[in-house]
């Protein structure tokens, strides 16, 4: 189906636009230039929307504000943004689809779909670079921030579109890309989706309707992930960061290799951590056929990471500060703070999301040399810190205002020490996003 033709079954349908954030603006905006007739519904009033909500308003957009927002919804279709899972629309006979699913519909070129509780940021643009070294003209979106619907006119069908996407995004969706990506699971978002059974469930949509012609990525190392093996319709490739000979992507004698042949030498690859050499088997899986491995090395050696994740922020006297927002699972704070080589001064807390903290709690131990904790999950954290840790073993500092956190945090480091912000929960508790979370923490440490 083409652009033109999907947005004409639309004409004639009353919409629903269901939340008006970073994924569901730009379609407002599409809706709205082609005339089509649709609401958009939020649970924030006029004043938390913004100059969007003041623009669009003024160009006629009917918007149903506030608590008690879903109550009364009439709609043929409901575009359902990624954080309200399909059950909240039990009950309708309406179409109940979202953003990514419509670009799925109609995307004209070859899609690599990547998901995963920690690593799909990373891989989704290590996979976006090494197709670009490839001389692919390359969409990259989804998830990681940059929605792809309203691009469909402008893409060619030899281009390639790499996508991150989230449990949020795939629970319920149908979806059929050409090569899918999991790069690990573990639990998270437990404070929306009703159980991990839920969560896996919505996991599995990014290969459930594939076909013969398709490809799968897995971890091997992952039980959860290397189960999915038998799952998959289409060819499968697996990576590992152990010597397995089940797997076609290895990390081992301090190098990563391809059914034996190597690719890269750990101490050629610009990305820190052991986590990361994982993100590159993985991407390099992903571009198997399509680039070859002189331009997978040639990214690996290349690739400085992407913003919000282990970013160095700046070296002040004899410190530097690392931003880690991205971090909102304990099992990515975990790789973080494996990713260096001496103890840290860490900053962690935020919005709770039911996560098990005993993990990150004996790595904590084993890895920091003083803990700020700070926002809703603080006490949560430090409870398990306290259930593992002999008197004084570490000191805990709880500090709630994020500010006033990073600022003793830097303000209590010495020449040599590294001052990290790895949450290891969302940031919904007091910023709007992630990245927001972390720019904010920038500007505090650019300001010290």
């Amino acid at each position: 189906m083409s652009f033109d033709e999907y947005i004409n079954t639309l004409k004639d349908k009353e919409i629903a636009v269901v939340g008006f954030g970073v994924s569901n603006k730009p379609l407002v905006g599409l809706l709205s230039s082609y005339g089509c007739n649709f609401t958009v519904y939020d649970i924030r009033e006029e004043a938390a929307l913004g100059e969007d909500f003041m623009k669009y308003k003024a160009l006629g957009v009917r918007f149903v504000l506030g608590e008690g927002y879903l109550d009364n919804i009439k709609a043929d279709v409901i575009f359902r943004t990624p954080g309200i899972l399909p059950s909240a629309f039990d009950g309708t006979d309406a179409c109940i689809t979202s953003e990514m699913e419509a670009f799925f519909a109609i995307c004209p070129c070859k899609i690599v779909a990547v998901t995963g509780s920690d690593g799909k940021t990373t891989t989704s643009s290590l996979i976006a670079a090494i197709a670009q070294e490839a001389g692919y003209t390359v969409h990259l979106g989804g998830n990681i921030g940059r929605p792809l619907l309203c691009e469909v006119d402008s893409m060619g069908k030899n281009d390639i579109a790499v996508l991150e996407l989230s449990s949020f995004q795939l629970h319920s969706m149908k979806c059929k890309p050409d090569i899918a990506v999991v790069t690990n699971i573990s639990p998270n978002h437990l404070d929306v989706h009703p159980s991990f059974a839920d969560y896996i469930g919505a996991k599995k949509n990014i290969f459930a309707n594939q076909t013969h012609n398709c490809r799968l990525v897995l971890n091997a190392d992952n039980s959860f992930t290397s189960s999915f093996k038998g799952l998959a319709k289409g060819e499968v490739l697996l990576f590992s960061m152990k010597d397995d000979k089940r797997a076609d992507y290895t990390f081992s004698s301090g190098a990563i290799y391809h059914n034996g042949e190597k690719i890269v030498d750990a101490s050629e690859i610009l990305l820190r951590g052991e986590h990361n050499i994982a993100n590159l088997m993985a991407a390099f899986a992903s571009t198997e056929g399509l680039a070859s491995k002189s331009h997978q090395a040639k990214i690996a050696r290349t690739f400085a990471g992407v913003e919000h994740r282990l970013e160095l922020v700046c070296k002040a006297n004899g410190i530097s500060f690392y931003n880690d927002s991205i971090a909102t699972s304990p099992t990515r704070a975990i790789a973080a703070l494996k990713a260096f080589d001496k103890p840290v001064i860490l900053i962690a807390g935020g919005r709770d999301k039911k996560s098990p903290y005993n993990e990150f709690a004996k790595e904590i131990l084993a890895n920091v040399k003083a803990l700020f904790l700070t926002g809703e999950a603080a006490f949560k954290i430090k409870s398990e810190v306290d259930a593992v840790k002999e008197a004084e073993e570490i000191q805990i500092f709880m500090i709630d205002d994020f500010a006033s956190c990073v600022k003793a945090a830097a303000g209590y480091a010495k020449n040599g020490d590294i001052v990290l912000l790895s949450p290891a929960c969302s940031s919904y508790d007091h910023f709007e996003n992630f990245a927001v979370r972390g720019n904010y923490y920038k500007e505090i440490v650019k300001e010290i």
